[in-house]
Order: structure tokens, then C-alpha cells, then sequence
């Protein structure tokens, strides 16, 4: 069985899909933009200022399901342009205090919106 985990401290789904699903002691978080969740504009102008928008909008699904980073499993990265891999890496790396998650990084064609950085979780319930 599977439940919707929303929090109002994060953009709301701009398509058709949920911000996070809980299926059994695995949430999914659907890849999150950097944006304002009360403006739902994009906020920042470099890769990094976009990620660390992006990460607090992980932050408050995460806190929504009474978990936080430390039970991330796997995040995946998806970047506009790889140019921006290490400053998007820096902030990537603040967030985590212990094991890092299992993590891809991809550079793709576009993002929604004009987005430089999208991010998406998987974190497990302990």
C-alpha cells in the first residue's frame, strides 16, 4: 500500500505527479526543482544557488515524513549543463553529516522551467 507524502514548505507538483510516495518503508521523492514554494519561481541564478533551493525543497518532504537526511539511500542528480558538477557537489556535500547516499549524476538535454539542477531521493524508514 502506498501513501502521499505532501508538505506545504515545498513546491507544489507542477505535472501530474505526487511530491513523494511512501511504499512501505521506502519514500520516494520526486525530483525537485529549485523553486520558491510560495512564488513557484525558479530561485537562483548559478547551479549551486539552484541546488541549495532544491535541497531545502528535499528538506521539508523529508521533515514532512519525519525523516531527514540521514536516511537517504540513493539521490539521483540531473544537471543541465556537467560544467556545473562541482559546485552543485559542494552543496550536495554540506547536506549529509555520516555516509553519503548512492548517487548518480547526469548531464541532460533541459529541465522544466529553465532549471540549471533537478534532484530526486529515495530514503528508507528505519
Amino acid at each position: 500500500m502506498k501513501k502521499i507524502i505532501s508538505s506545504n514548505k515545498a513546491p507544489r507538483a507542477i505535472g501530474p505527479y505526487s511530491q513523494a510516495v511512501l511504499a512501505g518503508n521506502l519514500l520516494f521523492i520526486s525530483g525537485q526543482l529549485p523553486l520558491d514554494p510560495e512564488s513557484m519561481k525558479i530561485k537562483g541564478a548559478t547551479a549551486a544557488e539552484q541546488a541549495e533551493q532544491v535541497f531545502k525543497n528535499i528538506d521539508a518532504i523529508l521533515k514532512e515524513a519525519g525523516l531527514g537526511f540521514n536516511h537517504v539511500a540513493k539521490m539521483t542528480v540531473l544537471l543541465k549543463d556537467m560544467a556545473d558538477f562541482t559546485a552543485v557537489n559542494e552543496v550536495y556535500a554540506r547536506q549529509f553529516t555520516g555516509d553519503y547516499p548512492a548517487r548518480a549524476a547526469y548531464q541532460v538535454g533541459a529541465l522544466p522551467m529553465g532549471a540549471l539542477v533537478e534532484i530526486e531521493a529515495i530514503a528508507i524508514i528505519q
